[in-house]
């Protein structure tokens, strides 16, 4: 098959990426052979490509943690599903490939009329979100939810499902054209990053009480304000730390309002047991996919690239200019 592969270039600290071709996987007992027909581009892949975040043990070095494509092959032991089912993947690794082997846990049908080629951007950002913000982090319908980086892959996700479910929801954003796209998608409290003041403006419309769940996607750079937004019995789910890995946590004030902290990654994650991959995977397809079926939540796809020009959406999503997802074709 072939697959993107990273290979050194002009740039020491932006290695290529290159189309080349490389060996098929093989499912394994309890995998799936996927022929991927897309995937989506991540920020762990940007990640990955510069060094900083490798695959865990035993995952696929190519890059990919998610796609949409046809079951190809059947491992040993797998059933309820069918060489040519039409399917999305959550995965250690191995998306930007023609094909690629996953455990059948987590592998979902395509929900209802999803494009197949949008629906690779729909696993890690359903994943994420459920396991973060809904399992973790227990928002309930009547709560109000604070989303950081409200226009992203993942923070379009999250407005429409809070949203469909009864939450009330407040985002930031670095343009009044990205508030728009997130008001179109549920949100009613919109914060310009660059010129509001997200504590100031969210208590504002919560009568002084503050959010109940701040998803973040910042890291100690929102720390401090992100404790100062949360009422009383708020929680914290951090999932990411484009403003730095290390801040001071303040826990008198934690204490003082009874604030939980979670941090829930998926990729390192056991693909078994309680809170496992496959644990959340049953509970996306229960819970959020029926709102995809029925067109109450969507995809929301920034652009659609040919996989050949994966370091263009490389640099697309580095720049901070993309709203949902950005898709690479491989079919």
């Amino acid at each position: 098959m072939y697959a993107i592969t990273v290979r050194d270039g002009e740039d020491p600290k932006l290695p290529d990426l290159v189309w080349a071709e490389t060996p098929t996987p093989d499912p394994g007992p309890g995998e799936v052979l996927i022929e991927v027909t897309a995937t989506a581009i991540n920020r762990a892949d940007l990640l990955q490509r510069r060094g900083f975040y490798p695959p865990p043990p035993g995952a696929s070095e190519i890059l990919g943690l998610e796609c949409s494509g046809t079951i190809a092959a059947l491992g040993a032991g797998v059933t309820g599903w069918s060489v040519g089912d039409r399917v999305c993947a959550l995965l250690a690794g191995g998306g930007y490939a023609e094909y690629v082997a996953v455990p059948a846990v987590q592998v979902m049908p395509v929900p209802g009329e999803v494009d197949l080629v949008d629906a690779a951007g729909l696993p890690e950002v359903a994943a994420t979100v459920w396991s973060n913000v809904f399992t973790a982090a227990r928002l309930t319908a009547g709560e109000t939810l604070l989303v950081h980086g409200g226009a992203g892959g993942i923070g379009t996700h999250a407005v429409q499902v809070a949203a469909a479910r009864g939450a009330r929801v407040a985002v930031t954003a670095g343009s009044d054209e990205k508030l728009a796209t997130c008001a179109e998608l549920g949100a009613e409290i919109l914060v310009n990053y660059r010129t509001e003041d997200f504590v100031e403006k969210v208590k504002a419309a919560t009568d002084g009480r503050g959010a109940d769940v701040v998803l973040d996607n910042m890291g100690a750079k929102y720390l401090a304000r992100n404790l100062e937004v949360l009422g009383p019995d708020g929680r914290l789910a951090v999932i990411g730390f484009q403003g730095g890995a290390t801040g001071e946590l303040n826990l008198s004030a934690m204490l003082g309002k009874r604030l939980q902290l979670t941090t829930i990654g998926l990729r390192g994650r056991p693909v078994d047991g309680p809170g496992g991959k496959a644990e959340i995977i049953a509970a996306v397809v229960d819970q959020v996919w029926p709102l995809l079926a029925s067109g109450r939540v969507r995809p929301v796809v920034h652009a659609r690239l040919p996989i050949a020009e994966a370091g263009r959406g490389h640099a697309l999503l580095d720049s901070g200019e993309v709203t949902g997802k950005v898709v690479l074709q491989v079919r």
